[in-house]
């Protein structure tokens, strides 16, 4: 039982960790203006054309997702999601208490970008995700085998595309970047995760492939 409920504690903590970085990612982009992909870029670029918070649109838009989720990929996969969403929303949230700064674009691309992939990529280790795209990316890499970082980087440009017109040619160019970046770490991170096996414990903690 005693090592049952510390593969559980460590779950959750890696969870937390996942969220909190890719908290601190969105929020570099932010101040850098430059936009992601998935759910998380459309949330990002509402709030800058409605003048609406990130956390509310990003909630909402996640909504369809889950149900795909429970549907596809289980209940407990599933829950796990949707406390990463709500862990997010409020993180990124904290935000709104920090005074107002701006980030230079490239550097903030790269950073924000880094910070993102790393943090869904710990997500998809601990069977969680952050719903969204990222949903439909673990089920693909469930069902079909795909890179997560090949089929992440998809799902982006496409969500990227609809607010390609908010952006000037030089915010475009950047947030591709950004994009690459994440979806590069992503497919770092499942290929060493591959090479080194399934984990061992099974009780809690999940490979990159796993759903609940």
């Amino acid at each position: 039982m005693n090592a049952r409920m510390k593969e559980f504690n460590r779950q959750w903590l890696q969870i937390i960790l996942g969220c909190l970085i890719t908290a601190l990612g969105l929020v570099v982009l932010k101040h850098s203006h430059v936009v992601t992909g998935g759910t998380a870029g459309l949330s990002l670029s509402l709030s800058y054309v409605l003048h609406v918070e990130f956390h509310y649109a990003f909630v909402l838009l996640n909504i369809p997702f889950l149900l795909f989720s429970y549907w596809k990929l289980g209940r407990a996969f599933t829950l796990r999601t949707i406390i990463a969403v709500v862990l997010l929303s409020g993180m990124t949230s904290a935000d709104n208490l920090l005074p107002h700064y701006s980030l230079p674009a490239l550097a903030g691309s790269i950073v924000g970008g880094a910070f993102i992939g790393l943090g869904v990529s710990l997500l998809f280790q601990y069977g969680s995700s952050l719903g969204g795209s990222t949903i439909l990316v673990l089920y693909f890499q469930k069902k079909y085998g795909w890179d997560p970082g090949k089929t992440n980087f998809i799902a982006d440009v496409l969500a990227f595309a609809g607010c390609l017109s908010a952006l000037t040619l030089n915010q475009g160019l950047i947030s591709v970047l950004s994009l690459a970046v994440t979806s590069g770490l992503m497919s770092f991170y499942t290929n060493r995760n591959r090479n080194q096996g399934p984990r061992r414990s099974g009780r809690g903690k999940l490979s990159s492939a796993a759903a609940a």
